[in-house]
This record gives structure tokens, sequence and C-alpha cells, in this order.
């Protein structure tokens, strides 16, 4: 009876169920190894922050990475140019980052944002930095792009402002080099509040990393449908082979009644 399963078209069946069903548990295994890398990310990011060790030189901390994210940074030199980051919320709240560059010893410098102003962003408002050779310290922060979490993209700002946070929109501002990261001084003075450190990038629960479980989930139930489907196929050919052996099937299809009849 089970000779049916040696057919070409029973070999195509159970060749595509043997290698659908493994690819389906590797897809959805692999899907879920993404979203526990996720969850450990999360848990290092919120869990003992980097910002609570030492300062550290600031050249020893680059490039910025899910490690260095966050830790404190020293690093020394006089500010220079000053803008102001409009449209940036905290507490809720809405305002703007008061922007500083320090330019080191090295002759490039370090955007340092001094702390947070709510409102709208008005240089009139925002104090001036210290003068002289100063010691910075703060957290350290990769720079932002225009995909990043609030920052301005549109353009348009009026001279003095910056958008977003960057090597890249400060290299044709300033006549000097940049550093490829940002600080965020912990205890400003002059009124301003502390903006404090973000998570590294790629490092939280987000809509992203439940997608890869929701993924997970799907692949699981393709590799539970091919094999219900293949158990229905298998029951309905054994079926199908019973009922002719036991001549249940007459293998002629049943004559159309004529047309216009009415019931016998």
């Amino acid at each position: 009876m089970h000779r049916f399963l040696l057919t070409p078209r029973w070999w195509g069946i159970n060749v595509f169920v043997a290698l659908g069903v493994p690819f389906c548990l590797f897809m959805g295994t692999w899907q879920l190894g993404r979203f526990e890398d996720r969850v450990d990310s999360h848990k290092e990011a919120t869990g003992a922050r980097p910002a609570d060790r030492a300062a550290a030189p600031l050249d020893s901390l680059l490039p910025v990475d899910k490690n260095t994210s966050g830790r404190l940074a020293s690093v020394s030199g006089e500010y220079a140019d000053q803008m102001l980051v409009p449209e940036r919320r905290l507490d809720g709240k809405s305002g703007f980052y008061v922007l500083t560059l320090l330019r080191t010893d090295s002759g490039r410098a370090v955007p340092v944002v001094r702390g947070w102003l709510p409102g709208t962003a008005d240089a009139g408002r925002a104090p001036a930095a210290p003068a002289g050779r100063v010691e910075v310290t703060g957290a350290l922060q990769a720079s932002e792009n225009s995909s990043s979490k609030g920052v301005y993209s549109s353009g348009g700002l009026p001279a003095g402002q910056l958008g977003v946070i960057g090597a890249a929109s400060l290299v044709n501002i300033v006549p000097y080099g940049v550093y490829d990261a940002w600080l965020t001084v912990q205890t400003p003075a002059d009124g301003l509040t502390p903006v404090p450190a973000q998570a590294p990038v790629n490092t939280g629960l987000d809509l992203k990393a439940f997608q890869n479980l929701g993924y997970t989930g799907e692949w699981f139930v393709f590799a539970a449908f091919v094999l219900f489907m293949w158990v229905r196929l298998y029951r309905r050919e054994v079926e199908t082979l019973r009922d002719a052996e036991a001549g249940l099937l007459t293998g002629e299809p049943a004559a159309a009644a004529p047309a216009g009849a009415g019931p016998a």
C-alpha cells in the first residue's frame, strides 16, 4: 500500500519536506538568536552603566562602540566656537542644547554639550564658555546622523545652530578637524541642565528587536505547516487506496442530469 511513496510525485514531496523543515527551523533559531543578542545588549546597556567608572583619556576610548559609549572621558584644551542644537526634548519638555567645541592639543576639537535650556534656541540665553585652558569630563557619545532619534534633519537652520551633532555636520562649518564623537557634561554650571548619556545604538528593545521575535514564531509555524500538509496528503493517499481496494471507487464520474429534468 505504501509503494506510492516511491513514485516521482511523492519523491518530489518528500525532498521538499526534507529540505523545507530544517531550513525553517534554522531560520527560526537564527532569528531567536538575534533577539537574544538584543536582550543581552539591552541588559548590558541599562545595567551597570559604564559612566560609573573612573574617567579615562578621550583618545583611549575611541572609536566609540557599545563598550565605550557612556564612559566618562576626560580631555583638556580651550573652548572655541559655540553653537545651539534646537528642538531637543528633556523630561518631556522642548528646549535646546548648548554645544561648545573644545580644541585640544592635537589641533582637533571635540563637541561638548555643556547642558540644556528650555524653550526656543536663543544665543542670548546661552552662557558663555569658560575662557582659558580647561579640563572637561563628560560622558562619551557616538556621532549622530540624520536617522538618530530626536535630531533636526530638515535643514534650513539659522547661523550658529546645528541639527545633528557629528563630525560630518561640522566639517564644513569650522576650519579645523573634529573628533567623530561628542561629550555631554554631567555636572554643568551656569544654570544649565545636564543632558544624560544615551544608550549605545542597537542595544534597546525596540520594534526591530520584537520583529526578530515575531519572525522566529513565523518560521517555526512554517515548519509545522509543512509537516501538517505532508501528513494530510499521506492520509488522503492511503484512504484513496483503501477505498479503491474495497471497490468504493467506480472510477467513472456520475452522469449529469438532463437539462430541465425535474426531481424523480
